[in-house]
C-alpha cells in the first residue's frame, strides 16, 4: 500500500507541478493559495462572526470552531509525524521560491480551506459547488507549487470536512446559543 500511494503522490506531482506548468498558472497558484493561508481564514472567520448578522454571524462562528479542531490536528498532526516537503525528496520539482519551515503531511491550507468551505455548504447549499470548487483549487494549488504531496492534501481534506461534521453533528447547539448571547 505504502508503494502504490508513494507512485500515487510522485505520479500526481509531476503532473501539477510540472507537465501543466504554464505562465498564467504561475501566477494564480501563488495568488490564489494565500486563500487557505492563516491571514485569510481568519480575517475572513472574524469579519463573519464581527460584521456578520443572524445567519452570517452563526456561519462564522461554526466556521472558527471548525477551524480550531482541525488546525489543532493538522499540526499536531505534523510535529507527530515529520513527513519532509516534497521540495526537499525531490530535487526537479518548480519550487516557486516557497521554503517553509514546518512540515508536510497534512496539508493546512487543505485543512483550514475545507473546513470553512464544508461549514457554509451545511449552511447556504446553494453555494457548496462554488466553495468546494475554491477550496479544492487551493489544495491543488499546494501540490502544483511543490509544497505538498496529493496525500498531504487528501489528507488535509479530510481533517477539514471531518471536523466541520463533527462540529455541525454535535457542537451546533452550543453554537446556536453562543450565537444567541452575541445578539445582546
Amino acid at each position: 500500500m505504502k508503494k502504490g500511494l508513494k507512485w500515487f503522490d510522485d505520479k500526481l506531482i509531476e503532473i501539477l507541478n510540472d507537465r501543466i506548468k504554464n505562465d498564467f498558472l504561475d501566477s494564480f497558484m501563488l495568488k490564489f493559495t494565500n486563500l487557505g493561508g492563516v491571514i485569510f481564514t481568519t480575517f475572513f472567520t472574524l469579519a463573519l462572526i464581527l460584521f456578520g448578522k443572524g445567519k452570517a454571524r452563526f456561519i462564522g462562528i461554526q466556521a472558527a470552531v471548525t477551524l480550531i479542531i482541525s488546525q489543532a490536528i493538522t499540526y499536531s498532526l505534523k510535529a507527530l509525524l515529520s513527513r519532509e516537503r516534497p521540495y526537499n525528496k525531490l530535487k526537479s520539482l518548480n519550487t516557486f521560491g516557497i521554503i517553509l519551515k514546518d512540515y508536510s503531511f497534512p496539508s493546512g491550507h487543505s485543512s483550514a480551506s475545507f473546513s470553512i468551505a464544508t461549514t457554509i455548504a451545511f449552511n447556504m447549499p446553494k453555494l457548496s459547488i462554488l466553495v468546494l470548487a475554491i477550496a479544492l483549487t487551493i489544495g491543488i494549488s499546494r501540490v502544483y507549487l511543490g509544497v505538498h504531496y496529493p496525500t498531504d492534501v487528501a489528507a488535509g481534506i479530510i481533517l477539514g470536512v471531518g471536523s466541520a461534521l463533527v462540529v455541525h453533528i454535535y457542537l451546533l447547539v452550543y453554537i446556536e446559543r453562543l450565537t444567541d448571547i452575541l445578539k445582546m
